[in-house]
């Protein structure tokens, strides 16, 4: 199981410098990483000092390098997708179509460099993952893709069991599926059996990216009062997708009254300035990027007093929009929607209040 860590903030505030530092500081201590970019302009190349190609390359001692293409990236994709096609279909339709045809659609790229961090989360190789990734609201909208997924798979299958059309068709589903695929659905179970394996992996993401001792991000600012609000915002905008923050890292910067109380309670470190190839003098003053224990926790059930608590820094009661429709609560802040489904014994109860206290906002039932 590697621990994945990412970072988040404005363009040029040095998010892949300390990418790049984190990666060294980790593998000098031990720890088996993979370097992960998904930048494919020369810039990465000339500040490493290295050209990351498509394969993990070795680059110093517990320390490899890979870069993510999404058209590659579709291209391995596609293939895998034939071959299941294959598998399960007596007659496949996708072999005249060649992933080098086609083009990224909008949203694909996401799916495409989540797919590949879990794949190389799952292979063992590595206790760490560091990903340099764009580190702005497509990292986030990446990050969330498992729980957005998730929300239409749960949803929308059960309109379409309740559905006219879902029983009208149900009855042909056992000699369709005899017919046509190499396994067997009953009328009453076909539903359940086709999105079970889809539901069972978007789920085991969501645990992923919840779980702060398998991934983090810290945000990277500059004193630019651009980059701070920005790094404000995108650390509220985390907490929809429940991603923990575990500190800020200020880079060539002085740590102020101001930031601090800007930041509270999160741990600040400040990156002094690299000259030329000495990455050491960055790799000593960074923080234990594992130590996610005093990060703020997204969400807080408190079921003896029947309270949700959502960490939104950055947000006020004006910024937040509060629905509920039957088990699940919405709340939607920053261009973004989380949906919580509430446990037993909170399940079905309706919400009588919200209010926002210490940067949680509060939710009684």
């Amino acid at each position: 199981m590697a621990f994945i860590l990412s970072f988040l903030g404005k363009g040029g505030t040095g998010k892949t410098t300390v990418a790049i530092a984190s990666a060294k500081q980790m593998a000098s201590l031990g720890s088996r990483v993979l370097l992960v970019t998904q930048d494919t302009s020369p810039a990465f190349s000339l500040l490493l000092g290295i050209t990351p190609t498509s394969e993990p390359q070795t680059i110093g001692a517990n320390l490899d390098l890979v870069q993510l293409h999404s058209t590659s990236l579709i291209d391995q994709n596609w293939e895998t997708i034939k071959e299941l096609e294959t598998k399960y279909l007596r007659s496949p339709t996708f072999k005249k179509v060649y992933g080098q045809e086609l083009s990224i659609l909008p949203g694909m790229d996401s799916i495409l460099l989540l797919n590949s961090l879990w794949e190389y989360e799952k292979s063992k190789n590595y206790d760490v993952i560091v990903f340099d990734s764009t580190g702005d609201r497509e990292l986030l909208r990446m990050l969330g893709a498992p729980e957005v997924f998730s929300w239409y798979l749960r949803r929308f299958r059960q309109i379409l069991v309740d559905s006219d059309l879902g029983k009208a068709i149900s009855p042909f589903i056992p000699p369709v599926t005899s017919a046509i695929l190499n396994v067997s659905w009953t009328s009453d179970n076909w539903s359940q059996e086709s999105t079970k394996e889809a539901g069972e992996l978007l789920e085991n993401g969501k645990k992923l990216i919840a779980d702060p001792q398998r991934l983090a991000t810290y945000l990277v600012t500059t004193e630019d009062p651009v980059a701070i609000a920005t790094a404000k915002y995108l650390w509220g905008s985390a907490q929809q997708v429940g991603v923990t923050v575990a500190g800020l890292l200020l880079n060539q910067g002085t740590i102020t009254t101001e930031i601090k109380q800007e930041f509270d309670p999160l741990n600040i470190t400040n990156i002094p300035h690299k000259t030329n190839q000495n990455w050491q003098e960055i790799m000593d003053i960074l923080p234990n990027f594992k130590d996610t224990t005093s990060a703020p926790k997204s969400l807080v059930i408190d079921r003896s007093n029947r309270q949700v608590k959502v960490f939104l820094p950055g947000f006020d009661k004006k910024q937040v929009k509060l629905t509920q429709y039957d088990k699940e609560i919405t709340i939607e802040a920053g261009n973004q929607r989380r949906n919580i489904i509430l446990p037993p014994p909170l399940e079905g109860q309706t919400v009588k209040g919200a209010k926002f206290q210490d940067q949680y906002l509060i939710i009684s039932l």
